[in-house]
């Protein structure tokens, strides 16, 4: 748990009050203190033996029968290394466009700024760059990149490739993912498997996050390339 040690209590407490209603044991790790998303993460990579690994953001609600649908399709089908959902601001309103396309640079700084201007000028690349065709298809595909708030991975697939980089503190860190699983078995977009998803917008949250937005970006094309539009 990347969080204070108050935190941390409340939760072990609560999992405790869960403990004598589960069929399965639960676990929380925690005091390690906020060493990021990546690592925080990774901290549990070696103690799984499970066939399949769920990377959950705490503002992520599932829909009824989400999890089942995943597990369902990683079960039948071997190829596939991760899915992802369909994700909601509320159940049953607007369709949030997780799924991406490798970015380029004028894409994210399109996107950054927020320039409605720019934005309609630039809005074939904008919605190209979000599967939104795609994703309002309501149909299955295999984007390149998917949103780290929710990762149904298959276990031995993660592990291959020694789970997130821990170069990254936060953002980007599930874009790297996303094309490392890509390389190992099929990334797949789900849209019968619901979420809702509160979080995202770098921008919103001032500047520190602007900075940490800013320095990943760079690690990201340092290390997969820059393409520049």
């Amino acid at each position: 748990m990347n969080n204070s040690e108050s935190d941390a209590l409340e939760l072990e407490s609560f999992l405790q009050s869960l403990g004598s209603k589960c069929s399965f044991p639960l676990e929380l790790v925690s005091g390690h203190g906020n060493v990021g998303y990546a690592q925080g993460n990774n901290i549990v990579l070696d103690k799984i033996k499970s066939e399949y690994h769920l990377i959950l953001n705490p503002d992520v609600v599932l829909a009824s029968g989400a999890l089942s649908r995943g597990l369902k399709q990683l079960t039948g089908d071997s190829s596939l290394s991760l899915v992802a959902p369909a994700s909601y601001d509320f159940f049953g309103g607007p369709i949030q466009y997780l799924c991406k396309r490798y970015p380029s640079f004028l894409v994210l700084f399109l996107r950054f700024i927020k320039s409605p201007w720019l934005n309609a000028r630039f809005s074939r690349a904008l919605s190209e760059y979000e599967y939104r065709h795609e994703t309002d298809s309501g149909v299955s595909f295999s984007p390149e990149i998917v949103s780290g708030c929710f990762m149904l991975c298959q276990t031995s697939a993660l592990k291959k490739i020694g789970g997130f980089d821990e170069r990254f503190f936060l953002y980007f860190e599930d874009f790297d993912l996303s094309l490392r699983m890509g390389k190992v078995g099929k990334v797949v977009y789900l849209p019968e498997m619901k979420i809702q998803h509160y979080g995202g917008g770098a921008g919103r949250k001032g500047w520190k996050h602007v900075r940490m937005f800013i320095v990943s970006a760079a690690k990201f094309f340092h290390k997969h390339g820059l393409k520049w539009i």
